[in-house]
């Protein structure tokens, strides 16, 4: 992965559904996390659907949302067939910390 870069960071956070699907997947996997689950390092099994769910918006528009979170280096994809594991990079989180600092 290329050099994490802050811009890009904060340009796909500052979409709404953006923000609100990244925020949901982070708090997905601090639950796992925090819930002591082995498979934590794995990330958030079925983000995809979930985010549908919640976030009442077309797959399609949640699969562009994820897509451009990926680019910006704020989560990676695993994609297995048709179904796929979400997780978050805790590196793109400390950036964003170390920069509000």
């Amino acid at each position: 992965m290329e050099p994490l870069n802050i811009t890009k960071i904060f340009r796909a956070l500052s979409n709404e559904q953006r923000l609100k699907l990244f925020k949901m997947i982070y708090d997905c996997q601090a639950e796992q996390c925090s819930n002591n689950n082995s498979d934590c390092a794995e990330g958030v099994d079925k983000a995809f659907t979930k985010a549908c769910n919640h976030l009442s918006v077309a797959r399609s528009t949640i699969s562009y949302h994820m897509k451009e979170l990926e680019n910006a280096g704020l989560i990676s994809i695993i994609r297995n067939g048709q179904s796929f594991k979400c997780e978050i990079n805790m590196d793109a989180v400390k950036a964003i910390q170390q920069f509000l600092g």
